[in-house]
């Protein structure tokens, strides 16, 4: 008995604690409830979901109905088995991933230093604006737009090389073009969005960095190679830790606005996420896209933790935790 009153005290000690803080930080808790219901209800629950990665689906038996597949992996060696594919639709995504970090990376910060060295607010705003409006421009009008542009007959792109004695262009013929041309497009897309992150990331620098600068004799240029790149390192790193959990997803919607699936061009278009929908959504195969959706999820899973576990042993304080 001597034993249990400590713990007894401890127990009503931590809810006595437990309720002195909810009644102390209650607003602070209700504000964080929708979120909380949302990761729950949307994230967390549908989780119950995966059993059918492991189920030989049909409509009538629904999820928790059908029968185990058996194999058990069934589901994960439809994708295997065709390994060319496989192969090929991995290299793919990954690929143009690191291509769209890349690239719309380098663009991104460069437009948040000019935006950064501009005085006039409204401006900064103005542009801003204008150019964050593709983000929220849909990819099947991103599509008709492309269209428009590269049109073998009718494409602006090819009038202009005609007018200038060149030759007509099939683009989407070739496939070989396309990896310069989805970059493009999801930089149009994507670069303004980012912009704005590294922007509030320059506008946390102490200024007193650059006036020190200045009066060493630092020229606009030395100042950008030697504070604000380093400065925005850590939000680049963070980003850049962040997309690796993705870096076997790709953008299904994107492609389909786009190519819409064009066979000619899936030696370059032909990722995980469209090989999955061609064998496996149209045919109504629900349990082998799902299987290829956790394979995804796991292989950024464990990119993520080693990744951060490397970054930690060589740079501790931009680790991710």
């Amino acid at each position: 008995m001597k034993q249990l009153q400590p713990e007894g005290r401890t127990k009503a000690g931590a809810g006595a604690s437990f309720f002195n803080a909810l009644r102390r930080d209650g607003s602070l808790y209700i504000f964080a409830l929708p979120g909380v219901l949302f990761l729950l209800f949307f994230c967390y629950f549908p989780m119950a979901g995966l059993v059918l990665v492991f189920k030989n689906y049909n409509f009538r038996g629904g999820i928790f109905g059908s029968p185990w597949a058996s194999p058990l992996f069934q589901n994960f060696l439809f994708f295997f088995n065709s390994f060319d594919r496989a192969l090929r639709a991995t290299r793919n995504t990954v690929f143009l991933n690191l291509l769209y970090f890349g690239v719309t990376t380098a663009v991104s910060v460069a437009l948040a230093v000019m935006l950064a060295d501009i005085k006039s607010r409204k401006f900064v705003k103005i542009t801003q604006s204008i150019m964050f409006f593709p983000f929220f421009i849909s990819w099947m009008a991103f599509g008709s737009i492309l269209q428009s542009v590269l049109n073998y007959n009718l494409g602006t792109l090819n009038k202009l090389m005609v007018f200038f004695g060149g030759q007509r262009v099939d683009f989407y013929g070739n496939p070989g073009y396309w990896w310069a041309i989805l970059v493009i497009c999801n930089v149009w897309n994507q670069a303004g969005y980012s912009s704005i992150i590294y922007y509030a990331a320059l506008t946390g620098i102490d200024p007193t960095y650059y006036e020190a600068a200045m009066v060493d004799g630092a020229g606009k240029w030395k100042q950008i190679t030697a504070i604000t790149l380093p400065m925005l390192r850590p939000t680049v790193i963070m980003l850049f830790m962040l997309s690796l959990g993705n870096m076997l997803r790709g953008n299904l919607a994107m492609i389909m606005g786009l190519t819409n699936l064009n066979p000619a061009l899936l030696p370059v278009t032909d990722i995980i996420d469209v090989f999955v929908y061609r064998s496996g959504i149209r045919s109504g195969e629900l349990a082998f896209s799902s299987a290829i959706s956790l394979y995804q999820s796991v292989i950024g899973f464990i990119l993520v933790m080693v990744s951060n576990s490397v970054l930690r042993k060589i740079d501790r304080e931009n680790a991710l935790f």
